[in-house]
């Protein structure tokens, strides 16, 4: 087994774990980024093919009470939307803002700003090795890995872990490393699927519209009212509209969903008392202006209920949220009161933590990249200032 000594450690390296290493190479700490799997940043890579949403362009008071984290809060007002913004153009990646306030760079990948990133964090001799996993912690300070050069022990002054939560194992955030924490005192919230679709127990005339989008629906769970489309999928419901809300359903709100929201009840009844006797159900919902998935949804959960509470009050009938492996995100992770201000732990001096590690949850819409960035440099400033004092 080999050994060495190193100034500044971080593991992981999804945008969190970046983000700390280029704050620690800004402090003249020389850096060693590991990373289990073969290339960096799986999951922003994944995320980014269908439109990387990188932040979303609202004040920052509202921003920040979207996530309802007193944790969050003093690092989201240090770096938040304009902050996000400005840090990608540093980069060079020209970014613009969606008619819904969602910012995405021009070219809508991930790939081009991870390129540019990784450059100019080889330009400031951080260090990334692949392929090391962490497997635990050693006498002394010492960090083992797993690596293709065998058993390695790094002992660093400081580490930033940057691990991820539990969703999309596959692209790295197993949650693996929960245990190795939790076995030394630190207070883990358990794990839940954020930003989910929810399973849906379709009858066969459904398999037509799988695949298909509902569009310009209202989403309502209890007080909350969210405008987006979703998904028909044959697991079940899923898309923006669903994430938006998918926190309130997972805590056991009802979903409601208005199919024309901008069309009044009253409009609807008279528009359908100006059709011919006898239509059919499907016929006459159509005529209102339904798409035929959303006609289908209609025949699916409200057949027999009248036209119009079927069209502005359609329930779904959900039967729970999909695995957490499938969801874009978790809530739960380290618990705040197991982290210094710092976002050092408390049992573990010397090292600190970020990204979906910590016990917060994000909306749909640029909320989670924008944090796990933010957590990233908070993290590393203050080890960076360990580093240093």
């Amino acid at each position: 087994m080999s050994t060495a000594s190193i100034e500044a450690l971080v593991i992981g390296a999804g945008p969190a774990g970046l983000m700390a290493a280029e704050e620690l190479a800004k402090g003249g700490a020389k850096v060693v980024i590991c990373e289990a799997k073969p290339s960096p940043a799986r999951k922003l890579l994944m995320a980014g093919k269908s439109g990387l949403n990188i932040t979303k362009d609202q004040p920052s008071e509202a921003f920040i009470a979207a996530y309802g984290s007193p944790l969050l809060a003093p690092i989201l007002a240090g770096f938040g939307p304009r902050e996000m913004v400005i840090w990608t153009r540093a980069l060079g990646i020209e970014v613009f803002t969606g008619t819904s306030g969602r910012v995405f760079p021009r070219a809508m990948k991930a790939s081009p700003l991870l390129r540019a990133w990784l450059s100019r964090l080889g330009a400031a001799g951080v260090n990334l090795r692949t392929r090391w996993r962490w497997t635990g912690f050693e006498e002394a300070g010492g960090y083992s890995f797993d690596t293709p050069q065998g058993a390695q022990v790094l002992r660093p002054y400081v580490c930033v872990l940057a691990l991820g939560g539990a969703s999309w194992s596959r692209l790295g955030s197993d949650g693996a490393w929960t245990g190795l924490l939790a076995d030394k005192g630190v207070q883990i919230a358990p794990w839940q699927p954020a930003n989910m679709g929810f399973s849906v127990d379709w009858s066969a005339h459904m398999a037509r519209h799988f695949g298909q989008a509902v569009k310009g629906a209202s989403l309502r769970v209890g007080s909350q009212t969210e405008r987006g489309e979703f998904v028909i999928s044959q697991r079940g419901l899923e898309g923006g509209g669903i994430y938006a809300v998918s926190r309130a359903l997972r805590l056991g709100g009802a979903l409601e969903i208005d199919l024309m929201p901008d069309v009044t009840r009253a409009d609807i009844t008279a528009k359908l008392a100006s059709m011919k006797r006898g239509e059919s159900r499907a016929n006459r919902l159509r005529k209102l202006g339904l798409a035929p998935q959303a006609v289908a949804l209609v025949q699916e959960f409200a057949r027999d209920a009248p036209i119009e509470d079927a069209v502005k009050h359609l329930s779904p009938r959900l039967i729970g949220s999909r695995p957490l492996d499938e969801a874009i995100s978790v809530a739960g992770g380290i618990r705040a009161e197991s982290l210094t201000a710092d976002l050092e732990l408390r049992v573990i001096p010397n090292l600190f933590a970020c990204g979906e590690m910590l016990d917060w949850e994000a909306p749909t819409g640029g909320y989670l990249l924008t944090a796990a960035w933010a957590t990233g440099q908070w993290a590393g400033r203050a080890a960076a200032l360990k580093l240093g004092a």
